[in-house]
């Protein structure tokens, strides 16, 4: 009787620990996250306290504003079709073969994953832009074309299908295809019928992320489409900023939202099949030297894209960064220039990286109390349906949530638009989602049989995490603050309506020297985009330093 009364009071200390863990995250949410949004959906379509709903249809029936939903869609879908063709060879080879290099090779394809999109945009601006390697080899220039957009998207992505289906297809027992083979099936028939749908979850998974981060595409469309392309994300930013067209602006906001959401329930689904679905081997023993003329030639296929797509970009970038001599480019950030910059342009490294730390500590404190509470064996419909509302940030416009910090955050006691602490709020809205998928494999996989005993001897909730969890889960914690770093020090969407002139950020800095005509400007941008391009590569090694098999992928 009396164990059974420990346990209730176990329950009890249970059920209100979970629900203190989601009150800083879901406050959190609220009022930097929602607050804001609905803020400039209402500052659009409400006027004198009556809502105009007609707007929605009158914006809809505009050709412009038609032509920018089919482009969005159609590039998204294009983009992913490409990069699943051009990635999923790839996968196979990090998941199946074992060859020297193969360590530095994950980190170099991963690379791209983690730059600014404003940095990706440069890069193939470098490659195939005015003045650039192909412009000067055959006078073959494709910025503001759609293909240079594809391309960027591809690069971009590569990793995504590379970490998430390799991740799986690494574990896959080759038994069972083997065995199909000894019962007479070809080796295409026995992938095809076998292999292929066990990895469907995982490329299902992968290929709506890839569609989702196109869809939502803003620098390297910013960048590279010129006046022909506009994304939804792109056109949300021409109608708030240049044409101040706040109606607009929120319905192509509410339309980008459903789309999201749309896209992340289906998301979870493929990622609910992918967990449950599949019988999994240690992936340490299904990795094998190349076999065979065919194994080889797919090993040599898959360096020579990651060569010409991935590394031949970032060379030319760092190239283009040093054709002034003696370093000119990189000295001249050192100097003010009385122009769009108050400060000299060097300057936005210190910026971007203090505020890339305040938003990894806030992205870190807010996703590990949201992890730790998903992870709870008692979380009820609210706690997992709050596991899917995490994901809104990275899909929803940032532009919008940029713009919403300005109008909605004016007011005392949340005034905070001259305050310093308004772009990592900002930035951390990115980096949360990326903290909850990194820690939640780890802490499902602690024994929570240790935990509820923890619990009945009479450890507080905080004593149970800090002695049974902490210990398990402290390399997922660095490798999701690394992965919060990397993201908050490239966030560009929304930090270049809050970054003040005096402290831009890298990106906005890249953005502004690009906005610029002159060779200078030019020069000075490629620069910014390699010094960034290095910080993430180097926060990219640390990561792959703390890697483990039982973190996840991303």
């Amino acid at each position: 009787m009396d164990l059974t009364r420990t346990e209730v009071a176990a329950r009890r200390r249970g059920a209100a620990a979970r629900f203190g863990l989601l009150a800083a995250p879901v406050a959190f949410f609220a009022v930097f996250f929602a607050y804001p949004v609905a803020a400039i959906v209402a500052r659009g379509l409400k006027t004198d306290g009556t809502w105009h709903l007609a707007r929605i249809g009158e914006v809809l029936a505009q050709s412009g504003v038609r032509h920018v939903l089919w482009f969005t869609t159609w590039q998204a879908l294009v983009s992913t079709a490409l990069t699943l063709l051009v990635a999923l060879p790839g996968a196979y080879v990090f998941a199946r073969l074992d060859f020297p290099g193969k360590q530095v090779l994950r980190a170099v394809v991963t690379v791209p994953f983690v730059l600014p999109t404003v940095v990706v945009g440069t890069a193939f601006l470098a490659l195939v832009g005015r003045g650039g390697l192909l412009d000067e080899l055959g006078g073959v220039r494709l910025d503001t074309t759609v293909w240079a957009i594809l391309l960027a998207h591809v690069f971009f992505n590569y990793a995504v299908v590379v970490r998430t289906v390799g991740g799986l297809w690494a574990q896959l027992d080759p038994r069972q295809e083997e065995a199909a083979r000894m019962l007479g099936a070809s080796q295409l028939k026995a992938w095809r019928q076998v292999t292929l749908p066990a990895l469907a979850p995982a490329v299902a998974a992968a290929a709506l992320m890839v569609f989702l981060f196109t869809f939502t595409s803003f620098g390297v469309v910013q960048i590279l489409g010129g006046p022909t392309f506009s994304t939804l994300e792109v056109e949300i930013y021409r109608q708030t900023s240049e044409i101040f067209d706040l109606s607009t602006a929120a319905v192509l906001t509410l339309i980008q939202f459903v789309a999201v959401g749309a896209i992340l329930a289906v998301h979870a689904w493929t990622v609910r099949r992918r967990e449950t679905a599949l019988r999994l081997v240690d992936a340490s023993v299904t990795a094998r030297r190349p076999r065979g003329a065919g194994q080889w030639a797919l090993l040599g296929g898959v360096l020579v894209t990651v060569a010409v797509l991935l590394v031949l970009p970032l060379t030319v970038l760092v190239q283009r960064s040093l054709d002034a001599p003696g370093f000119g480019y990189y000295r001249a950030l050192t100097s003010e220039d009385g122009g769009v910059f108050l400060v000299p342009p060097i300057e936005a490294i210190g910026n971007s990286l203090s505020y890339a730390v305040a938003a990894t500590l806030i992205a870190v404190v807010i996703g590990g109390l949201a992890a730790v509470a998903l992870t709870r064996r008692d979380a009820g419909r609210f706690v997992r349906g709050f596991d899917a509302l995490l994901m809104l940030p990275l899909g929803v416009s940032a532009v919008t949530v940029g713009f919403g910090f300005l109008i909605s955050l004016d007011e005392p006691p949340l005034d905070l638009r001259s305050s310093w602490i308004l772009v990592p709020l900002a930035q951390a809205l990115v980096g949360v989602p990326f903290v909850v998928r990194t820690m939640l494999p780890v802490l499902r996989a602690v024994d929570v049989r240790l935990r509820e005993a923890a619990s009945v001897l009479g450890a507080s909730p905080w004593r149970v995490w800090r002695e049974v969890d902490l210990p398990m889960v402290r390399r997922a914690l660095l490798i999701a603050a690394g992965f919060a770093f990397a993201v908050s020090l490239g966030e560009f969407g929304a930090t270049v309506f809050i970054a003040r002139p005096d402290r831009p950020t890298l990106p906005v800095a890249v953005a502004r020297l690009l906005g610029r005509p002159g060779d200078l400007n030019y020069g000075q941008a490629m620069a910014l985009s390699t010094i960034l391009m290095v910080v993430c590569a180097v926060a990219l090694l640390v990561l792959e330093r703390l890697r483990t098999d039982r973190t996840g992928e991303f």
